[in-house]
Parts: C-alpha cells; structure tokens; sequence
C-alpha cells in the first residue's frame, strides 16, 4: 500500500456559485498501520494475519472494526444481514475493491467527469466514495478477512457527484431523486455545505424522497476540518443526522460537530476502510459514522419491512444509549448507536419523524409560493385596496337617502330631545317670573 502522507478527504471550504462546501472527511484519512499482507509499498507498516489458538487465522482488518461488536452489529447479524435493501451513496463514485465484488448494483454519474455507472472515482478526493459504501455494506474478502459492513448483505447504488464545480447543489437534488426512481431506500450523504440554509431545489427534491419512505443520513460534519456547527442537509428536518465519537465512546473533538438537528451517534475516530485499489487505510470523520448508521438502518428496514420511514428512525434514536447530558443534546443526539437494539428491541410507533417534518418547515419558512410534486403550497394573503366611488355632485350638494338613513334619524332625536329640555326650561323661568310680581 503506498504512504499517504496528504489529509484526506478533508474540508474543503470552495464558494462557488451558491455552493459552500463539500465532501466531509473529518480528519481524513492518515497513514494507515492497516495494510494487505501482499504487495504493500516498501517502508509502510502493515499486518499479517496471524494465526489463533484454535489454529484459525486472525484478519488484523477485521479486526480493527471494532464498531461491530461495541455497538451491537454483529449481534444483530443473527436476525438479518440487510439483504433486501438498496443503499443510495451519494458522493465521489464507488470503486471496485474485492469487499463491494457483486454490492453495487447500478449507478450514475452526475459530475461529467465518471462512468456512466458511477462505478469510477471522480475528484482530487475520489477514493471517498468507495471508503464510504464499504462501511455500509462491504462483504470482505473472505470468512473473517477484509472490511465487511454494518449491512454486508445489502446493495449500493452508486451515485457520482463532482465537488469542484458550482452545480453540486444541482447534482445532489438531481441525485436524490435519482436514487428514489432507482429504488433506494436509504440515501447516504457524507457531505456537507457548511451552511445552516439549503438551495429550494432540495426541498423538492429530499421531500420527494421522504413521501416515497426513504431514509436520508447525513454527516455531521467535522470540527478538524472547519465545521463548527452541523450544516445542510444535516440541519434539514426529517434527516436522521450522525454526529461522531472516539473509541472510548466520547464525543470526538476533531471528527465530529455539535448542533441541535443531530440524531444520532456513532464511532468516527479509528475508522478503517478499503480505497478503490483494495487497499486500506485509517481515516477519521463523520463522513464514516455515517455509512455504519446507513448500514444499521438496513437492518431495521430488513428486520421490520412493515415500517415507515419516521419508525424505521425512531428505532434507532429512542434504542440509542443516552450519552453526555441526560436527553437529547447536541453532542449525542439521542445518544450511542445501539444496532441490535434498534434491530430487536420493543418499540412502540410513532405518528412523527423524530427528526422533524420537512413538508412542516417548508410552509412556514418558505414566502415564495412553491410546488412539491404536485403539492401546491398556500400563495400568501393579498391585500386588495378598496375600489373608489365614483364622484357623485348631488350628493355634495343633498344629502342621500343612505346619509340620510345614517345620520337624519340620529340627529332628529337629538333635536327633539333638545325642544322637551328647552321647553321645561322656559316654562319654569316663566312660573319663577309670575311668582316675583
């Protein structure tokens, strides 16, 4: 495996057009202690598998997913594996390194510059994707050898976006609903545009696939790489949102942002992943945690193909393990990923997305009258201005019978109101005058 003394894929903090930043990769990838027992790069410290006691061999690779076992995965593999269910990655393209061998089962490119199955990495950060979908459903290279996913029995779609332009908005809201024609029912986003807001396009495109169930999880996103607070689409409502940990189960300081949208949290620190050559590497970021929570929706999905989406969510944040503050915070969210408990556990439905109602948020923030597939929103109050009366001479001159109805009566009373008390006036100041002579 060649050194790779470069952060990747980090931050990047590109304006362009409406376009603040792209693919998360938190403190990105580093030179990894974690290499194939053949044909790595002179000088770079690697693995052999070595054998155990009972004679087996010991895979170092797998065994540096320590998530699996930590967070309830395996144990959740002896109700399902995820077969049936299709993961959307949309990012930089999925390779073809033995563990995704018979995973991606269509794609595209949306970036002008991949094959037209999004199975080429595209981008100065291309092995990002491939990292990525390895998480969510890599299937190793053998019993007990290479990166196997949190749902090694699901599918992947792979979905091409290029980052270096001005349209990536565009792209992901063009991807989004490619995905759902496709047949995804989880959409994972390991990206960020480090802002709080989001383009219209997106409200069309995310409510889309929230009326047809699918589940979208976002990053985080990472403070080591400048983001200080969660950015769209994790701040979007109904987005069930990965916020990171290290090993010890910690917020991370570096692989992870705070904010109050998140959902969920799970390891980003200490990741292991397979780039697009087959080989591996430790990389860091919620651009990680965020395929293995992908990968444990899965397995609800499969476990509980009766779900709606805002229930297939709920399992995860009300089985998770409260961390931090007791509650939700913006540290954890619901607290530490709990697979086998999401996937076994009693929970009772819900009526509501945990994470908020997207189509709710739309009529209220947006003014501009829109239309979501179909759903035209209320166009806001017109205020019409009185017509005026036509200029009438007579009725300057005598008064009408409408004035008259108005103010003839009223003031005829008045009048005769005025000659009684005069009246009586005048007749005691008469009596009172007899009275003196």
């Amino acid at each position: 495996m060649r050194r790779r003394s470069a952060v990747v894929p980090r931050m990047r903090r590109r304006v362009a057009a409406v376009l603040a930043a792209s693919v998360v990769g938190g403190a990105g990838l580093v030179a990894a202690p974690v290499a194939p027992a053949a044909d790595a790069a002179p000088g770079v410290p690697r693995i052999h598998s070595a054998p155990t006691a009972s004679g087996a061999a010991s895979d170092a690779v797998r065994d540096a997913e320590y998530w699996l076992d930590d967070y309830g995965i395996r144990d959740a593999w002896s109700v399902t594996r995820g077969a049936g269910i299709t993961i959307a990655v949309i990012d930089t393209g999925v390779g073809s390194p033995r563990e995704l061998a018979g995973a991606v089962v269509g794609g595209t490119d949306l970036s002008g510059a991949g094959s037209s199955d999004g199975r080429t990495p595209v981008g100065s950060e291309g092995e990002h994707g491939t990292l990525v979908a390895s998480l969510a459903a890599g299937r190793g290279t053998g019993p007990g050898a290479g990166i196997i996913g949190s749902a090694p029995e699901a599918s992947v779609l792979a979905i091409s976006i290029g980052f270096a332009g001005g349209d990536s908005d565009d792209q992901i809201a063009e991807g989004v609903r490619w995905a759902v024609d496709h047949g995804a029912d989880i959409i994972n986003m390991s990206l960020t545009r480090n802002t709080l807001d989001w383009p219209e396009s997106w409200d069309d495109a995310f409510s889309y696939a929230m009326r047809h169930d699918v589940v979208i999880v976002a990053a985080a996103g990472n403070r080591g790489s400048g983001t200080e607070e969660v950015g769209a689409p994790a701040t979007m409502p109904g987005v069930l949102t990965v916020a990171g940990v290290d090993r010890a189960g910690a917020t991370s300081d570096s692989a992870s942002a705070q904010g109050v949208t998140i959902g969920v949290a799970a390891p980003s620190e200490r990741l292991v992943g397979v780039m697009p050559d087959g080989s591996y590497v430790r990389w860091n970021g919620t651009s990680g945690a965020t395929p293995i929570v992908a990968g444990v929706v899965a397995l609800v999905m499969a476990a509980h193909p009766e779900l709606d989406a805002a229930n297939v969510i709920n399992r995860i944040t009300s089985t998770a393990r409260d961390a931090g503050a007791p509650g939700p915070d913006v540290a954890y969210g619901f607290g530490l990923l709990d697979a086998d408990a999401a996937v076994r556990a009693a929970v009772p439905r819900v009526e509501q997305n945990p994470m908020g109602d997207l189509a709710d948020w739309i009529r209220v923030n947006r003014r501009q009258p829109a239309s979501v597939d179909g759903v035209t929103l209320a166009p806001p109050p017109v205020t019409q201005a009185r017509p005026e009366r036509p200029f009438d001479p007579v009725g300057v001159l005598l008064p009408t019978p409408l004035l008259l109805g108005q103010v003839g009566a009223p003031l005829l009373a008045a009048l005769l109101v005025v000659f009684v008390i005069g009246g009586f006036l005048t007749g005691l100041i008469r009596a009172y005058s007899g009275t003196r002579r």
